[in-house]
């Protein structure tokens, strides 16, 4: 990649409408009355998860029917006509299991958490020894080997804190991140091209996921960790990006009567190398852990996957080239009000 000539600014009405679909699609995926709810696991919605653990290993989908089957007979007796979610995947071992369900999360009666308990054993009870009861099972310190091994619960009301505190998050660094880039280069047109080619990069993960989370053969749950990607594919996205701009300004310093196209060309190609090498690498990292890590972070591999990749593409392809036309924009409307 030395001594490259990609006219990347000439090609910006491309990539702008290829962007562009590419937002759009997310901005429908995200929409529920167009694809349907977001994932959400029990941070954002409220629920409970269990992790169980079995004598032999067990299959996720065998699992996931029974415990259905034994849920929506519970919720026809009760007559409840609110939808619930329930999801099994395999936590580290294949005799270890997460069961994540909302199923009766709005009910504060004292004895609904033995109720949700007594359905897992009842769902669980084909792939566990006979003589298993359902103490043992819900009990650690009379069956430390079987049955349920750790519990958590996340009412509604906590559910809504996290996910405001998740978007605030979010909003945040992209807000401190465009006061940075202001700060550093006083240019509010590159201020404005890193922001967008931001939120351009935040889009187009979550509506991967949105799209993607009924495909996908492993969890794909809008949660904290999930919010945790978002927030390092924003700080990996605007590292090359600044890399970008500094050469941006070197060249305008070494070479003021070049036209800002040529500069903005030669400072992307020249730093080609650079951004190609880092991305590879960081991807190399990335399929590794994703091949070979647990099934508990292949959700949160995938996005910092797809932020990776877009977010190389955006510091390229977005975030330059706009800077580019705000600053042409400026230098049009400064020369007309010269002429007037």
């Amino acid at each position: 990649l030395q001594n490259t000539k990609a006219n990347f600014i000439g090609a910006r009405k491309v990539t702008y409408i290829v962007s562009g679909v590419l937002v759009l699609i997310g901005i429908l995926g995200v929409n529920p009355h167009i694809m349907g709810k977001l994932n959400l696991g029990i941070d954002f919605s409220g629920g409970r998860n269990y992790i169980v653990r079995f004598a032999q290993s067990v299959n996720t989908e065998e699992v996931n029917a029974s415990l259905n089957n034994v849920f929506m007979a519970a919720k026809a007796e009760l007559a409840d006509e609110e939808s619930f979610s329930l999801n099994v995947i395999t936590i580290g071992a294949d005799n270890q299991v997460r069961i994540s369900t909302n199923y009766l999360i709005n009910d504060n009666s004292e004895n609904v958490d033995e109720t949700i308990e007594a359905l897992l054993y009842e769902g669980c009870k084909p792939f566990l020894a006979e003589d298993i009861t359902l103490n043992e099972f819900t009990s650690t310190e009379i069956n430390p080997e079987v049955g349920i091994m750790q519990s958590q619960k996340v009412g509604p009301a906590v559910a809504d804190d996290i996910k405001q505190s998740a978007v605030l998050a979010v909003l945040a660094a992209l807000v401190a991140i465009f006061l940075y880039v202001l700060l550093r280069f006083r240019n509010f047109a590159f201020s404005v091209g890193a922001l967008t080619g931001l939120a351009h990069n935040t889009l187009i993960v979550l509506g991967a996921y949105a799209l993607l989370w009924k495909i996908m053969p492993f969890s794909m749950e809008i949660d904290q960790s999930f919010i945790a990607a978002i927030l390092t594919v924003i700080g990996y996205s605007i590292n090359d990006t600044v890399v970008v701009f500094d050469r941006v300004r070197e060249y305008k310093g070494l070479y003021p009567k070049r036209d800002l196209k040529q500069n903005m060309n030669d400072a992307l190609n020249h730093t080609l190398s650079r951004t190609f090498s880092t991305s590879m690498s960081t991807l190399v990292v990335l399929i590794a852990i994703f091949c070979f890590g647990g099934e508990t972070i292949r959700g949160f591999v995938f996005a910092l996957l797809i932020g990776v990749v877009v977010g190389t593409y955006s510091s390229l392809c977005v975030a330059s080239p706009l800077a580019y036309d705000i600053q042409e924009a400026i230098a049009r409307r400064k020369a007309k009000k010269a002429e007037k």
